[in-house]
């Protein structure tokens, strides 16, 4: 009998690409949505959908009753809000929310994955030469969204050993379908590049497929309670990205516009002031703001490594590549 994995948020970035390999696998796949959530990615038959309420563990408890699952995989969220109380109300208490659930179910899941973010730890390590943060350092988020991913990892540790949990924290994800780094894509194929900061920043990021091997990976073998960095294994410069995206689109030519950062605080404020009129979230708001003033995004990554075999297959050109390739494909650039 096929393993049954529940993923939630699986109409997003990440979680679409999750349910493409759990199904891959061979295994029975429940996409949790909301009514409003768009299906565009989730057009397999063999798809199982799933309606649920993180609101309280009561009505997710109603829901899941019916069910038994083997895996869990928790990947809904939010990265931007126009109220800053929301991301604690749908990241922190939705995950309290679900494991609750679970747990009073007596669900007998073999594995519960939860997609965290290197971004609970904040600008820690910024004096240069910039240190690799580690398990072993205090989080010190400074974003409403680290803040809330990082009280939801909090949670999960206050369980204890009951509960099998793994938690995963990758750096800025970014491939097809995602759609805050597409911005920058098309930034530069209108032959501008912005950026922000004069001081050195190490950047790290990661392409959504590795993450998605991540996942089965924690699911296959994670230890219950191990937190682990997720990068592509490199550090970059905040023009490599850019320069990445110049080379595939075919850019001529590009005028790169370095700014102090009081310039870009001023054009987030701005952005949020918008965004509370228009009542729609943008990319360019106060957590924003904070996430591009930080200097430091080095991460170790040899846990990951050592323990679950993670090894990184996409490096940021093969990444970038692949991109691109899809936005053209797909018609949004």
């Amino acid at each position: 009998m096929a393993n049954k994995i529940l993923i939630t948020g699986a109409s997003g970035f990440i979680g679409s690409f999750i349910v493409e390999e759990a199904l891959r696998r061979g295994m029975e796949v429940w996409a949790a949505v909301r009514k409003t959530s768009s299906r565009e990615y989730l057009q397999d038959s063999r798809i199982n959908f799933i309606e649920l309420d993180f609101r309280s563990k009561e009505a997710l408890a109603a829901q899941l009753g019916s069910h038994e699952f083997d895996y869990v995989v928790h990947a809904a969220g939010v990265t931007k809000c126009l109220d800053k109380d929301d991301f604690h109300r749908i990241n922190t208490q939705g995950t309290m929310h679900l494991v609750d659930a679970l747990i009073d179910l007596r669900m007998p899941i073999k594995r519960f994955v939860y997609l965290s973010s290197l971004s609970v730890f904040g600008n820690i390590h910024e004096r240069q030469p910039y240190q690799d943060i580690t398990e072993r350092d205090c989080p010190r988020p400074n974003t409403a969204y680290g803040k809330s991913k990082l009280e939801a990892e909090r949670y999960l540790d206050s369980i204890g050993n009951d509960f099998p949990y793994i938690i995963l924290r990758p750096t800025g994800v970014y491939g097809p379908r995602e759609r805050d780094y597409f911005l920058m894509a098309q930034s530069v194929a209108k032959h501008v590049d912005f950026a922000a900061g004069f001081k050195r920043q190490d950047i790290t990021f990661v392409y959504v497929l590795d993450v998605v091997q991540a996942v089965f990976l924690a699911l296959d073998r994670g230890m219950s309670g191990r937190k682990y960095f997720l990068s592509d294994g490199e550090v970059y410069r905040s023009a490599d990205f850019s320069n990445l995206l110049k080379k595939e689109l075919g850019v001529g030519w590009m005028l790169r516009i370095v700014a102090p950062l009081w310039v870009l605080r001023t054009i987030t404020f701005f952005g949020e002031k918008i965004a509370n009129i228009t009542r729609k979230p943008i990319a360019l708001n106060n957590d924003k703001y904070n996430i591009l003033k930080q200097r430091n995004w080095r991460c170790d990554i040899e846990p990951a490594m050592d323990e679950l075999g993670y090894h990184p297959h996409y490096k940021l050109a093969d990444g970038v590549r692949l991109s691109v390739k899809w936005y053209r494909e797909n018609g949004w650039l």
